[in-house]
């Protein structure tokens, strides 16, 4: 069994084929996928997926891209995340790859989302690329003022901002950057990540894992990310997908574990 922790089922890309590509991802074992939010105001969109497919959940936020053009309120995000099949807050953070969006507004709009977490128990799905100091920094800060549940997603910082979110309490979460030839150093971190920290993702339409590389990645994918993060950890790909769907589950808690396959 195999969890995609993380997918944007809503992009573009999957219009022409999307009940195709959940059928893929269904053939290849995984049970559960979580359709992320990049925008609140497009949130009836993602709903619409989740209540298409029983195996599709979501979960409402912003992207730090977004931000600068949608600054939603705590209240607005408790108020959606009460939908059922809303499952986690984000995914929100930092990006100083493209730093489209003022840092100081950046900052504001990653603390609301943050405060929505914290307030509805729900985990929070951390986008965090190129800005490791400024992440570990309010992290730190608002963990000081109230506990709560979180993942850094496609993770691809430096073991710094590894260890400091595991200090924290955090999940760290793999996509198909870790099978990548020249992601040496990425493997290391994923290989020291405690056992019930650990996920996988594909943050499909991108990133598509090795041997799909350059392709649009889907899904059914997940299981080759998951298949490299095994052999680095000296587990069978099947001991891995049981840990880290068990891992989802325990971090995603409001979604519910699917039903167990009849005995033969």
């Amino acid at each position: 069994m195999l969890i995609d922790s993380h997918c944007h089922l809503d992009f573009p890309d999957f219009a022409a084929e999307r009940d195709a590509v959940v059928a893929r991802a269904r053939a290849a074992d995984v049970k559960r996928m979580i359709t992320i939010s990049t925008s609140v105001s497009k949130f009836a969109e993602i709903r619409a997926l989740a209540e298409a497919y029983d195996d599709v959940f979501c979960t409402v936020g912003t992207h730090p891209m977004n931000a600068k053009d949608e600054q939603v309120s705590v209240a607005d995000l408790v108020a959606l995340a009460q939908y059922e099949k809303c499952v986690g807050i984000g995914e929100a953070g930092l990006d100083y790859h493209y730093d489209d969006t003022p840092r100081d507004l950046a900052a504001q709009v990653f603390r609301t989302h943050i405060a929505a977490a914290r307030e509805t128990g729900l985990p929070l799905v951390i986008h965090a690329r190129d800005a490791d100091d400024d992440m570990a920094a309010i992290l730190e800060d608002e963990m000081g003022k109230g506990a709560f549940k979180a993942v850094l997603h496609c993770f691809t910082s430096t073991r710094k901002l590894a260890e400091a979110g595991l200090a924290l309490g955090l999940s760290i979460s793999f996509s198909g950057i870790a099978t990548f030839k020249n992601s040496s150093e990425l493997r290391a971190i994923a290989r020291d990540v405690p056992n019930d920290r650990l996920l996988v993702e594909t943050d499909a339409p991108f990133l598509a894992p090795v041997p799909y590389r350059g392709k649009r990645n889907e899904p059914a994918f997940v299981a080759e990310t998951a298949k490299v993060i095994a052999e680095i950890k000296g587990l069978t790909p099947a001991e891995l997908g049981a840990l880290t769907s068990a891992n989802v589950l325990r971090l995603f808690s409001k979604m519910p574990a699917p039903a167990a396959a009849p005995a033969a």
